[in-house]
């Protein structure tokens, strides 16, 4: 029903579309059109308020005509579709006779072909009318088109993670692995976290790995879920184990299991490793899978999560995860409900409800049986609700059995159903589209809103506000009530992608299978003899491929590289809007050649497909909004791409030329990444892009005067990263005249591209929302470092300055209050040291800085060398110092060395950290 709530708003709007000028329909076409707006609005409303109700809880007769409006509403796209071909026909003046009456007669085909269609529609609607002679549904109960929720549970979801109680826990576990002494041990332990569904096994294990991963030579953490690509899960231990060594050409050295696994023993086997192995359904997964662990005499530690028992005694070392208790419940409850204020006091905080409120909330815990979970679900709806008993007991009856004396998954789906019923139809339209992507993936934050802007959820409501502002309104909002788990960036803090939590996906993959959605997973979830409308294909075998069906009325396919084997040619799809082929290698002999016939797609994912190039016929695809076509070795664009007027994301790799023109794409708001070294014309070009957010681009220093005036009307960059080639000494500060956009969030511009001092208006009172800052300035004085330090949500600063400028007495000093969010810091150029006070940098965990020997003997010693203040950044976790030696003996710069080795020893952090000269 959400699907198609969904639909009938979007065949409403694009009905009235065909009463534009545009179409010059005649007037009895016109009337007919209107009439059925009018009805279908009427379905509309009806449909929306049965789709509040769940549906174990509707009668008989209105699951049939939910179910029949269903239908109706796919057909009616599919007949828009069918007969609206994209594509404005040209009439100019300057075309001859004969190919003016031609288009003629395409057009009288199109007006014949329209009306057909809607004659079609009238008989369809009129169908379903007499089926239910009245659009008045008195099931359910009428919701808030926008339910209001606690704001303050956006900026709590981060602390999720640090559930009460699980410090605790985290504790136990650690003297389990490492002992009293809290130190590794040269004996390798294996533990194994078992507990179903939303007891936080998880969230433990990563607060383990985040507590004790530093002591290790080290570490990784994967997911491995039901159906593993063992390949995949075996590249990704390796890259994090050592980023350097195993960058992208891991896919490329190691194309086999065996080789994998040979590679990670040999890796392993004289380090002192820390793995952890989330999510393991199956004995003879994880057999496989320890192969590659090999026992050594300096230790080592392996932590699992299973939801089976019998698995986590096989792997070794079970570790039964306990329910929360009641009076950490309620802690739970009250801290997702009310916020900080009293969160850990339940007397203070149960003298703010009534009696009533008191009594029925114990009762809601009960049934959630201690699993945080459930928990923080209930506690993301009752925040949505007014403090009325009456309401809370609704939500209390609504649970069913509970799973205080169960663990079936069917109570879990019980509870989280009560808030997906809760959320307005475009939110649930918008997380049953997460089904489409296998357990435990991690999905990118923009390709995701993309994809909901190619299927039309979306839809245009405010004034002035783009498409993707609020598709990112929905994701936070999804994330807001804890249906969605945010993955942040390490540094900046951003979320860049998000999990959903396997009872979750879990609800969704059973909802989406009434949505006429169809997952192939060595299994099928529908019956590939129904008519669907979404095609995921996750995971599948040449040998037992099966017939999928008719994929005529598919508008969306993901396919992912394990089951690629098993894609149809793209000519047996006619309506697609999203084709996601990410990962997926078309080198073997798969055709693109019918992709100019899918007139109607919108989203184009051929990142990392090894392609060398495109079909000069992309030009056809005119309503197409999103392109990625990064990771593969292509060299240009055909010209044709100039005809994409809707495209608004352009994902290229930075070797990839776009052809002349690029300034007509004037709807473009993200641009990744653009090569303006082969031609200074195309810098006028850029500027033409006024919606820009994100632009990515290379260029020549000598030409980066030229592009100041680009960059002052694309006043919407959210995202400037530019790359700079040449030499050095043509770089005159030509970026100096540019002006920040307020709402800049991240400004990466690589070195050699100087700023002759600060950039005007980087301060605390115009970029409010900094988060990432890598310039390099020539001038920099106290006073700008303080200025740069008053930024309120600065996170990442990469700083290189000019030595020549700098002097050599003194040095900087960072003061109390300054740079309060500041995680990473680096500081390259410099010849005077920097002294940290108490206070400042309050969450800096990564320093990496340079100064001259000479300079920091100037400063004030304490007897053991000069005092940087090191000890006053209190989450220090990794120090990198390079010091300069010119003008200084050896000797001077080993006691210098052992000097500042000892003051990072001495830190409680025990920071990593690296002192050369």
């Amino acid at each position: 029903m959400e699907t198609a709530t969904g639909a009938l708003s979007r065949v409403i709007t694009r009905l009235g579309v065909l009463l534009t000028d545009e179409y010059n329909l005649p007037k009895r076409m016109r009337e007919e059109i209107m009439f059925l707006q009018s009805e279908l609005e009427s379905m509309e409303f009806a449909l929306k308020k049965l789709s509040n109700t769940p549906t174990d809880q509707l009668n008989i007769q209105d699951k049939i005509w939910a179910r029949d409006l269903s239908k109706l509403s796919d057909n009616i796209e599919d007949i828009i579709d069918t007969h609206m071909i994209p594509g404005k026909l040209n009439e100019s003046s300057e075309l001859s006779r004969i190919r003016r009456s031609i288009i003629a007669k395409i057009h009288l085909f199109q007006f014949y072909m329209i009306a057909t269609g809607i004659r079609d529609i009238k008989i369809r609607v009129s169908e379903v009318h007499k089926r239910c002679p009245r659009y008045d549904v008195n099931l359910g109960v009428d919701k808030p088109t926008k339910p209001t929720v606690d704001p303050r549970l956006f900026s709590q979801y981060t602390m999720i993670k640090e559930l009460v109680g699980i410090d605790e826990t985290r504790d136990e576990l650690i003297k389990i692995l490492m002992g009293e002494n809290g130190v590794p041990s040269q004996q390798g332990k294996i533990v194994s976290i078992v507990g179903f569904g939303g007891m936080g096994k998880t969230t433990l294990a990563n607060a383990v790995y985040e507590k004790i991963s530093a002591q290790f030579d080290c570490y990784a953490f994967v997911s491995v879920s039901q159906t593993p690509d063992l390949n995949k899960l075996f590249k990704d231990i390796l890259y994090q184990l050592d980023r350097n060594k195993y960058d992208d050409s891991i896919n490329e050295t190691f194309v086999y299991e065996q080789q994998l696994i040979n590679e990670l023993r040999e890796f392993l086997q004289h380090k002192r490793y820390f793995l952890v192995i989330d999510d393991i359904w199956d004995i003879s997964v994880w057999q496989t899978i320890r192969r590659a662990f090999p026992d050594n005499d300096i230790g080592y530690i392996i932590i699992t999560t299973t939801r089976n028992f019998g698995v986590a005694e096989e792997v070794g070392g079970a570790y039964k995860l306990k329910p929360l208790s009641l009076s950490n419940s309620q802690k739970l409850l009250y801290r997702r409900i009310f916020g900080n204020e009293n969160k850990d006091n339940i007397e203070d905080t149960e003298k703010c409800l009534n009696k009533e409120l008191a009594e029925v909330s114990k009762r809601i815990l009960q049934k959630c049986g201690g699993v945080p979970l459930a928990i923080v679900t209930i506690a993301s709806l009752l925040a949505s609700k007014a403090r009325n008993e009456i309401d809370w007991y609704d939500v209390y009856n609504s649970i069913g059995t509970g799973l205080s004396d169960s663990t079936d998954v069917v109570n879990m789906r019980k509870i989280l159903s009560l808030s997906y019923y809760e959320m307005p139809s475009h939110l649930r339209t918008c997380l049953l589209y997460l089904s489409m992507f296998p357990e435990d993936y991690k999905i990118e934050k923009d390709r995701l809103i993309w994809m909901w802007i190619a299927e039309g959820f979306i839809q245009c409501e405010n004034q002035g506000k783009s498409l993707f502002a609020i598709g990112d309104s929905y994701f936070n909002e999804l994330m807001n009530r804890g249906m969605i788990q945010p993955i942040y960036e390490r540094y900046t803090g951003l979320i860049y992608a998000c999990h959903v939590h396997d009872m979750v996906h879990d609800l969704i993959r059973f909802l989406s299978s009434e949505e006429n959605y169809t997952i192939l997973n060595g299994v099928w979830y529908t019956s590939p003899l129904k008519l669907f409308r979404r095609l995921s294909l996750q995971y599948g075998k040449e040998d037992n491929a099966m017939d999928i069906g008719s994929l005529e009325h598919v508008r969306s396919a993901v396919v992912f590289p394990s089951a690629f084997c098993v894609m149809p040619d793209l000519q047996r799809f006619r309506v697609l809007r999203v084709l996601n082929l990410q990962d997926c290698d078309l080198s073997r002999g798969y055709s693109l050649k019918y992709l100019k016939h899918l007139f109607h797609l919108r989203y184009l994912g051929l990142c990392a497909t090894h392609i060398a190039q495109l079909p000069k016929q992309i030009g056809n695809l005119k309503f197409l909004q999103t392109l990625d076509v990064r990771g593969n070795n292509m060299f240009s664009l055909p010209s044709t791409v100039l005809q994409l007027k809707d495209l608004m994301c352009l994902y290229i790799d930075e070797f990839t030329r776009v052809p002349n023109g690029i300034g007509s794409l004037t709807n473009l708001e993200v641009l990744s990444t653009l090569d303006i070294t082969v031609s200074i014309d195309i810098i006028e070009e850029l500027g033409q892009l006024m919606k820009l957010r994100v632009l990515h681009i290379l260029l020549f220093i000598g030409w980066s005067g030229k592009l100041v005036e680009c960059l002052s009307k694309l006043q919407n960059i959210e995202y400037l990263y530019i790359k700079t080639f040449g030499d050095n000494q043509w770089d005159f500060g030509g970026l100096d005249a540019w002006v920040a956009p307020r709402h800049l969030c991240r400004l990466d511009i690589e070195w050699p591209c100087w700023f002759s001092t600060l950039p005007a208006r980087m301060n605390q009172s115009y970029l409010l929302d900094l988060v990432y800052l890598s310039i390099a300035v020539r001038d920099l004085g106290q006073v700008n470092l303080e200025t740069l330090g008053r930024l309120p949500a600065l996170r990442v600063l990469k700083l290189s300055v000019d030595p020549k400028n700098l002097g050599t007495l003194g040095g900087f000093i960072i003061g109390a209050g300054l740079f309060p969010c500041l995680v990473l810091f680096q500081f390259g150029g410099s010849i005077r040291p920097i002294v940290f006070q108490q206070g400042a940098m309050p969450r800096l965990e990564i320093l990496n800085f340079e100064f001259c020997v000479q300079a920091a003997r100037q400063i004030t010693c304490n007897g053991d060398g000069p005092e940087l203040g090191l000890g006053n950044l209190s989450s220090l976790q990794d120090v990198k110092i390079y010091l300069r030696s010119r003008g200084a003996n050896k000797e001077e710069v080993r006691e210098l060395e052992a000097a500042l080795r000892h003051a990072v020893e001495i830190h409680p952090n025990l920071p990593k950290h690296q002192i050369c000269g």
